[in-house]
């Protein structure tokens, strides 16, 4: 009775759809064949706090996802909130209660020798779009820099002499990346043709053949058009290339933190999602090359 009271309070006064009202019902369904398993004398009103976390590992144990069996937990929350204003029960048993936590999925990000290949291999077209197109996916890469930040990129912004590159990034926070010889003469060899297309009236590092600065959208259609080429991955976004940057450092033995600040991330916590990236690689290549794998 109490499960169909709820279950009306739901349809009637709260108007839920007939679907969730059906998912609700559901979850209680499988909660009470769970408990009444564990013990034919427990009740909604008996079960306490160790049941519903017991209920919780078989349900991962089981294969569900934390997304799933926090959507179950939703159910079940709002019923013994629905119980306790009734009366029917005095302590809640779900407050003490934490869902499981989501998976934060791994950054996608391209391999080296994919890379290698774009860069070195790939016809990119004639002209000053063809090298402005190869030269926005190598700054990507070899410097990890935001969409954001490549956009609003302007000459001042560049040291050619020092070798370093300064940007703006979230909040206004400035930070200097350096950069090597083989980006030093690409980015000359850039800024040659552009001026020449534009007449030296470029209102911006990164422009458009008329001279004006790039727009967003325009770079992501770049970035994804010349992925493409090499990989099938179903992301192949600007920051693809700022994570296959942080992955290739680490990969390389850079240093977490030398990475961090590289990145403009404002916490170590941020960067650390990418040494299990390159675990995950690792593990990758155990499997393929050790012979008992």
């Amino acid at each position: 009775m109490l499960k169909e009271s709820f279950l009306r309070y739901l349809r009637y006064e709260r108007n839920y759809s007939d679907y969730t009202v059906l998912s609700y019902g559901t979850d209680l369904v499988k909660f009470e064949e769970f408990f009444k398993n564990m013990d034919e004398a427990l009740d909604y009103r008996t079960v306490d706090a160790d049941v519903i976390r017991n209920w919780v590992v078989s349900l991962m144990d089981a294969g569900y996802t934390a997304s799933s069996v926090n959507r179950k937990l939703s159910s079940l929350r709002s019923f013994y909130h629905y119980l306790l204003r009734k009366g029917v029960v005095s302590v809640d048993p779900m407050l003490k209660i934490a869902g499981p936590k989501k998976r934060k999925p791994l950054p996608v990000f391209v391999k080296e020798a994919d890379m290698a290949r774009l860069l070195d291999e790939t016809d990119f077209g004639e002209g000053f779009l063809g090298v402005r197109d190869r030269m926005i996916i190598e700054m990507f890469y070899s410097t990890g820099m935001r969409l954001s930040e490549l956009v609003g990129l302007a000459d001042k912004d560049v040291d050619f002499s020092a070798g370093v590159i300064k940007v703006t990034g979230k909040r206004n926070k400035q930070r200097l990346i350096p950069f090597g010889e083989e980006l030093r003469e690409d980015m000359k060899a850039y800024v040659e043709a552009r001026n020449e297309s534009c007449d030296g009236k470029c209102e911006a590092f990164f422009v458009r053949k008329d001279g004006r600065a790039m727009l967003p959208g325009t770079v992501r259609l770049i970035v994804k058009r010349n992925l493409s080429k090499v990989v099938t991955l179903k992301k192949r976004s600007p920051h693809v290339l700022r994570h296959t940057f942080a992955t290739s450092m680490l990969n390389n033995q850079a240093n977490l933190e030398a990475v961090k600040e590289l990145l403009g991330h404002e916490s170590l916590t941020t960067t650390e999602v990418y040494t299990h990236t390159t675990f995950e690689e690792l593990k990758k290549v155990y499997k393929q090359a050790h012979p008992r794998a």
